[in-house]
């Protein structure tokens, strides 16, 4: 796990002090970076601890009330319910932003422009042979095919198995990495690789990879806020513990600054930021709990 932790030195002014623990998905951790950084200007006395165990280790430890907040690239499943019920942890989902994830390639890949969703699960899927960019055309290159994902507790993995393998199994040739860096690396490193990202992280290496278009529709902010870079569009959660917002003033005040801020910092960093009305309706819940 990858933690990033934030310290400052002290100064009068602050009027906040304690710390807020956080873990999850390695796709929103850029929105969690930032929000830190500006946060902390404004409240150096809280320590801010934010982990990148992907979203299903970011549940697990959530669950059992180890950290106050977990970022989640996906909903919450049953068994990840439970285990939250049986530690008496009851929370409250946030929406942060919205994601398209995204297929990317070499720049050198002059043939795979637009892939659809069943040409996608056909070469994703496991088989017995190896899988070669030919499969899916002719008249593209016989070569094979390089696969890099997101690891198996990512939400983005189980967003991808679920909308476009159907759950079937991912190809067994597969590198899994919960470091969505790594995954642009092993893109740019080979001609015939092919991987899938959050939205931002292609973004910030728009000029390094290519993305492919899914159904003849681009990834972009635009497509993915109004739905029609479907169905890989998808909404962004923070899971927050409601006995931390009400018992610790760190927290609350955190979780309010970062839905204050949210919608602008988002897109600066790529993502797609939710209509202004759902991040007040979310603000005014934050309030209603602390009452």
């Amino acid at each position: 796990m990858f933690c990033l932790s934030v310290h400052t030195l002290p100064v009068s002014a602050a009027s906040i002090v304690g710390e807020v623990q956080i873990d999850g998905s390695s796709t929103i951790f850029p929105i969690m970076e930032a929000v830190a950084e500006e946060y902390t200007k404004r409240e150096p006395h809280v320590k801010l601890s934010i982990g990148i165990s992907g979203t299903g280790g970011g549940f697990h430890r959530f669950g059992k009330g180890e950290v106050d907040i977990t970022n989640a690239s996906r909903s919450m499943k049953r068994e990840e319910e439970r285990l939250a019920k049986k530690h008496h942890i009851t929370y409250t989902p946030l929406q942060i932003a919205y994601d398209g994830l995204t297929l990317i390639v070499n720049r050198e890949n002059t043939w795979a422009d637009n892939l659809t969703i069943e040409e996608l699960q056909t070469v994703w899927s496991d088989s017995e042979t190896t899988k070669k960019w030919s499969q899916i055309h002719p008249k593209w290159p016989h070569e094979t095919i390089q696969f890099y994902a997101p690891g198996v507790d990512s939400g983005t993995y189980d967003y991808f198995q679920n909308v476009v393998l159907q759950q079937k199994q991912i190809t067994r040739t597969v590198t899994l990495s919960e470091d969505d860096n790594v995954l642009i690396r092993g893109v740019m490193s080979n001609k015939h690789a092919i991987a899938f990202v959050g939205y931002a992280y292609y973004a910030a290496n728009h000029d390094k990879v290519k993305a492919v278009k899914i159904n003849g529709i681009s990834p972009a902010k635009e497509t993915i806020q109004s739905g029609a870079y479907k169905p890989l569009s998808r909404p962004l959660y923070v899971y927050v513990n409601n006995s931390s917002i009400r018992e610790k003033n760190s927290v609350a005040n955190y979780v309010s600054f970062m839905m204050k801020h949210a919608g602008e910092l988002v897109e600066e960093i790529g993502y797609v930021k939710l209509p202004q009305y759902k991040y007040n309706e979310q603000l005014q819940m934050l309030t209603e709990m602390q009452k």
